[in-house]
């Protein structure tokens, strides 16, 4: 487990010293094998799914995000997107833990300091730390404006938070966690709104062990039931100044910018199409259907939605649109859209078979629903692209 201690003492082994992380080649059969069973069990039960996150961390996967210096496999945002939607198509809840900890990863190289990422980052490629983001809270709206979770100075330099943050993935898993908080009052002349997130918000990294950060996983979900999704309370917790990524009161600045980088939850809508489509080609195939040309065209239809999400997600991990964060914030709504679509169209082709509890279909049902709500929020997205339009 992650320490206090571990953002101020050396404890990193020197990246030269790094063993070189796994290439980006996909999903080994084994270990979707794995997901796949996993996904099942905590779906049903409704408890963190820990053994996926076992094989995550052996699997290599959690350092893609992160160059080679640091002991990662330095994908792009089209890999990292493309490793996301594999993950998905076994097993949404793994896919959820693994999107936030490349987010994570990703701003600590974007924004933490030399030493910060020194300390931390090889411990996130090599999947010893699992990362998560609590950001979310209750009466905070979806835009995070109204936070109530406060970081106040203390008199030897450091910060002392309280609060409480919920829909937190990973709580009770991760190793350490991005916390938003409100640092100080929005200044008169603060930077213009982006819209999500305001002036004066600040972001900390919290190792799990921190004394006063406590998870809460009593939050029971319709879907993506094995995310670890919970709360995360924070009472007088201390943490030194080392532990704040970026400069106090740019947490607003830092969250406009990780739609710019390309990875998006898109990656996990598509996924979930996907599987809800090959689901349908194993039902028509067991069934004899692929024989009736209505069945064939339905196929083809689905297909097709699961085909133009994927080309948005791609498109917004090339980024080689005229804006790369408005493409990023689409590729969300259309792929999460078209996934609710691709799986109510498989459900209305299984018939009764698909109104059994234990078919898979109703699983990828949930979940795909799940990832509409999630930050930024479907409305959000909306909000956010309309609001460039006004400037």
């Amino acid at each position: 487990m992650a320490s206090a201690d571990s953002l101020t003492v050396p404890a990193a082994p020197a990246l030269t010293d790094l063993p070189p992380a796994p290439p980006a080649t996909g999903l080994t059969a084994p270990v979707r094998k794995l997901l796949a069973a996993h996904a099942q069990d905590a779906d049903e039960s409704g408890e963190p799914d820990r053994p996926a996150l076992a094989v995550l961390r052996e699997s290599g996967l959690l350092g893609l995000a992160l160059p080679h210096e640091y002991g990662g496999t330095d994908a792009d945002a089209e890999g990292l997107n493309t490793a996301v939607e594999q993950v998905a198509q076994v097993n949404a809840s793994a896919a959820i833990m693994l999107f936030q900890h490349y987010a994570v990863s990703r701003r600590i190289l974007e924004h933490g300091s030399p030493a910060l990422r020194r300390r931390l980052l090889p411990r996130l490629a090599r999947g010893e730390w699992l990362a998560a983001s609590a950001w979310s809270e209750t009466g905070a709206g979806a835009n995070k404006k109204q936070l109530s979770t406060t970081a106040r100075r203390t008199p030897d330099g450091g910060w002392v938070l309280n609060g409480a943050k919920s829909f937190t993935t990973s709580a009770g898993l991760a190793d350490i966690y991005l916390v938003l908080a409100q640092t100080e009052e929005p200044a008169p002349d603060a930077a213009p709104d982006t819209g999500y997130g305001a002036a004066g918000q600040t972001f900390f990294l919290i190792p799990a062990d921190t004394p006063g950060l406590v998870p809460d996983t009593s939050l029971r979900l319709t879907g993506m039931r094995g995310s670890a999704t919970g709360f995360v309370s924070v009472h007088d917790c201390h943490v030194h100044d080392t532990a704040r990524l970026g400069e106090v009161g740019t947490a607003a600045s830092i969250i406009a910018g990780v739609r710019d980088s390309g990875a998006t939850l898109g990656a996990v809508s598509v996924g979930l199409a996907q599987a809800a489509l090959d689901l349908a080609h194993r039902h028509a195939e067991r069934r004899g259907l692929l024989a009736q040309q209505a069945v064939r065209h339905r196929l083809v239809d689905i297909a097709g939605e699961v085909e133009a999400a994927r080309a948005i997600v791609e498109r917004a991990g090339r980024r080689t649109a005229p804006d790369p964060g408005i493409a990023t914030l689409h590729s969300k709504l259309v792929a999460s859209s078209a996934a609710e679509r691709v799986v109510n169209a498989v459900e209305r082709m299984l018939g009764s078979a698909g109104y059994v509890a234990s078919n898979e279909i109703n699983r990828y049902g949930r979940d795909a629903r799940a990832v509409a709500l999630m930050g930024p929020t479907n409305d959000l997205c909306k909000e956010l692209v309309s609001l460039t339009w006004n400037r």
